[in-house]
Parts: C-alpha cells; structure tokens; sequence
C-alpha cells in the first residue's frame, strides 16, 4: 500500500561520508504495515531504503549503511560532525592500506617507509635498483628478482587502493 503523505514532496539531504556525497533527495515508495511507514528514497538512491519513515519524520536522521537521511534542519545541526567523523573514517581507511606490510617491499626499492605512493615514484625506484641489480649490469637473477617482486607487490596494492 502506497501512503506518499506529506514526505513525497519535501526534501531530505543524503549524507554518504565514505563516499563525499552530499546531496537533495525525496522519498520515493511507502509502505504502510502493521509496524509503520516504511519508504524507500527516490531515484537515484531507490537502493536506499527500506526505513523506518516514521523514525525519520521523528527524530529528522536515520542511518541506512554508510547513508544519513535527514532533514534539512537537522542536517545543518549535524553537519561538522558528520564530516569530522566522515574524514577520520577515511583517513584511517588510507592508514590501514598505508599501514598494510609492504615496509620489506619499500626497503627493497629504497623509498619512503611511510606515505602514499605513486606508480612513476615506485617504477622510478625500480629502475634505479635495476641498473645494479640485473645480472648484465653486474648484479645477479635473485637480486633483479627481488626488486621486480617488490615493485609488482607495490604496484599491485596501489592498484587496489
């Protein structure tokens, strides 16, 4: 049973701070049953839902996964929170792949224990160890090896950041 009430029409904000994404949303389907409303927002975020609408209109924020519906009032009460807490989320995110055991590769290509890196700094670095690695250039097949795994492991977690 579809109830639009006077939700159809006014505007929510959606809050995803994984994602930075912040925008004006509607809510799209109702479902009246024995427990209450229940909606779903409005396209493009009708994968949102179902949730408590009563909730909502209640207490004017719900949490649906990473996502906040909200009114616009309460959004504006809300705000610097959410984001604080949105950032610290993602810089611990950024930690956890920063922090993931490629200091032995690091050491390996002589970059930086810590930091983000760049795929041109990590084949920078390769090259470097290459030219004194490679068995031609007086280094030997475990040593080129080495340095090759170590740049293919770097720019492999890279590729999945």
């Amino acid at each position: 049973m579809n109830d639009m009430g006077s939700s159809g029409t006014e505007q929510w904000v959606v809050w995803n701070g994984s994602l930075g994404v912040l925008d004006m949303v509607t809510i799209g389907r109702v479902e009246v049953d024995a427990g209450g409303r229940q909606a779903w927002l409005d396209a493009p975020y009708g994968i949102v839902g179902p949730f408590s609408l009563d909730e909502l209109e209640q207490t004017g924020r719900i949490a649906f996964g990473a996502c906040f519906v909200m009114s616009r009032r309460r959004w504006q009460e809300d705000q610097v929170e959410l984001r604080l807490a949105a950032q610290k989320a993602r810089r611990a995110l950024m930690a956890m792949f920063d922090g993931e055991d490629d200091s032995a590769h690091r050491e390996t290509l002589g970059l930086p224990l810590d930091g983000r890196l760049d795929a041109a700094e990590i084949n920078a670095a390769f090259r470097r160890r290459a030219k004194t690695a490679h068995p031609d250039a007086g280094g030997s097949d475990a040593d080129y090896r080495r340095i090759a795994e170590a740049r293919d492991a770097l720019l492999e977690m890279l590729a999945t950041v």
